[in-house]
């Protein structure tokens, strides 16, 4: 298959992307390399791809309307996977612009480029954080999700109602897909692994908010790459109307998924894990709640696994590990002697 990426110099993107190419797919990558974090993290990812026969890069920002529909117009792609967007829930608080710059403007480019291409599935990157103010636990497709909580949230379920629009009348088979916190090597240096570690291994002290009383369900990139991997070669078909009882499903070729490890893990264990796989005690910043954020998240994968046949489930240790080992490798920084 002929396959686009976008977000490829991110953290998931780039994993895909290698996850595509392994089982023989022609890949297509596109970013725009913005600053929010280290610009040669995205490079050093976007290197090791370019190596690879099998794929080609595209520098360009999604939000750039001519440029997008250029991209489709002039070659043929088989399924879109739009991992593109402004990440982080806290930095919504402050710059709102990039997030409907990156996650509105910009989606709604990629879905005229996939309408007026006649792609074949769009697969595209939802979040956890559309539950909100939800508290039956563990998180369903079939839950409601109006009462998001940053402008993050709100940016990733506005997408999942644009995509049924588009799935509606141009019969675009489209599927999002809700990731629950996502780590492991090649991370984003703003998540808590990447935090936690880097802090923790000069001595600093980490935040732990609401003062470590939080519930998170992490989970392995390798798991994530691989439910995208299987999700694209499955476009959704269009349902009766029993599909309309639930937000996830529709009359129309639209699917909603979660993506997660389905065993939530409290934060101060989660330390405890990454202070296992360094050898080091952390110093604990104990703080209050951050605005936007929730106390817990928990998926529930069920729906994934009957579609796909496949559910996440990779131990956090191992996990953890895995991120601390490349961590110590791409840094350079020595292990623990003991």
């Amino acid at each position: 298959m002929n396959i686009l990426v976008t977000g490829a110099a991110g953290f998931i993107g780039a994993a895909l992307a290698h996850r595509l190419l392994d089982r023989g797919d022609a890949v297509v990558g596109v970013d725009n390399l913005n600053d929010y974090y280290d610009v040669s993290l995205k490079r050093a990812r976007l290197d090791r791809l370019t190596a690879r026969a099998g794929f080609r890069f595209v520098r360009l920002d999604l939000a750039d309307r001519a440029g997008t529909a250029a991209l489709f117009a002039n070659e043929r792609h088989d399924a879109v996977v739009h991992l593109a967007a402004q990440a982080g829930v806290r930095y919504s608080l402050t710059h709102p612009e990039a997030y409907v710059d990156a996650n509105l403007v910009a989606f709604g480019n990629v879905l005229e480029g996939c309408r007026h291409a006649r792609v074949g599935h769009l697969v595209y990157a939802s979040s956890s954080s559309v539950y909100g103010l939800n508290a039956k636990m563990p998180f369903s497709e079939a839950d409601s999700v109006d009462h998001p909580v940053s402008l993050y949230a709100a940016t990733k379920k506005a997408n999942e109602l644009m995509a049924h629009v588009y799935s509606h009348l141009y019969g675009l088979p489209t599927t999002g897909l809700r990731f629950f916190t996502v780590y492991g090597p090649w991370g984003r240096p703003d998540m808590s692994a990447f935090l936690f570690v880097r802090a923790i291994l000069a001595g600093e002290p980490i935040k732990v908010f609401n003062r470590g009383e939080m519930l998170r369900d992490f989970t392995y990139v390798d798991d994530i790459v691989e439910g995208v991997a299987r999700v694209i070669d499955r476009p959704p078909a269009p349902g009766d109307a029993s599909r309309l009882a639930s937000p996830a499903t529709s009359t129309a070729p639209y699917r909603i998924f979660n993506i997660g490890n389905s065993q939530p893990v409290p934060l101060l264990e989660y330390v405890a894990t990454i202070e296992r796989a360094l050898g080091v005690k952390a110093k604990l910043d104990l703080q209050p709640m951050q605005p936007g954020d929730v106390a817990a998240t928990a998926a529930d994968t069920s729906a994934l696994e009957r579609a796909v046949g496949f559910r996440p489930s990779t131990p956090l240790a191992v996990g953890i590990q895995r991120f601390v080992d490349w961590y110590r490798d791409y840094y350079g920084v020595p292990a623990q002697r003991s």
